[in-house]
């Protein structure tokens, strides 16, 4: 066999085990988090501004009355968790950009172990218990695992997932992503920091 044809067969296999490791979700996931690495897909979160003006009654922001349960099914109001910064990400088991995010997510959650005045809520949209639990355990993924109990707002997430919004003490938008992002990275760990010091 001359070694034009050698080229071509393997050329042939390694493009066919590219396609096979881009169609299974876990090849893709890999792919997806390798571009994480090297500095692709960084959140755009701006800095913080302070409000100087009062809300009234009237103006009143009702995005603090959604609800979530965890797997025991207790209820967190948002509201409740006035006081604190809020990590919330919106994601599905059946989403692969979703997953990918998610050992970033984990980083980003370590930071802030020592810290009760920083909480994350991983938000599966579809109440899909079993398998966002599988998920993690396959991964070595220790995250607080939400599910919705009320309409979750249009603001805080739109059309796509994964998304990520970030509230502020008083429950208002700091910061928000949608599309895969890093969030171990320190610009994010900053942010929240400084959120969290105000």
């Amino acid at each position: 066999m001359d070694k034009k044809k050698v080229r071509k067969i393997v050329i042939n296999v390694l493009f066919g085990i590219l396609l096979l490791f881009l169609i299974l979700p876990q090849g893709r996931m890999l792919l997806q988090q390798g571009l994480m690495k090297i500095g692709l897909f960084k959140p755009k979160l701006e800095k913080p501004v302070e409000s100087t003006q009062e809300v009234t009654s009237k103006e009143e922001n009702t995005d603090g009355n959604t609800l979530f349960s965890d797997d025991d099914g207790n209820i967190t109001k948002v509201a409740d968790l006035k006081g604190k910064v809020v990590f919330m990400n919106f994601w599905a088991t059946w989403c692969p950009p979703c997953k990918a995010e998610m050992p970033s997510i984990q980083v980003l959650k370590e930071k802030f172990k020592d810290r009760e005045d920083v909480v994350f809520l991983l938000v599966e949209i579809e109440h899909e218990q079993e398998k966002a639990h599988d998920f993690l355990k396959q991964n070595n993924l220790d995250l607080p695992i939400y599910y919705p109990e009320s309409q979750i707002p249009a603001n805080w997430l739109g059309q796509s997932i994964p998304a990520t919004v970030i509230l502020d003490k008083n429950g208002n938008i700091a910061g928000k992503h949608e599309g895969m992002a890093d969030y171990s990275s320190q610009q994010v760990f900053d942010f929240i920091t400084e959120l969290a010091n105000k």
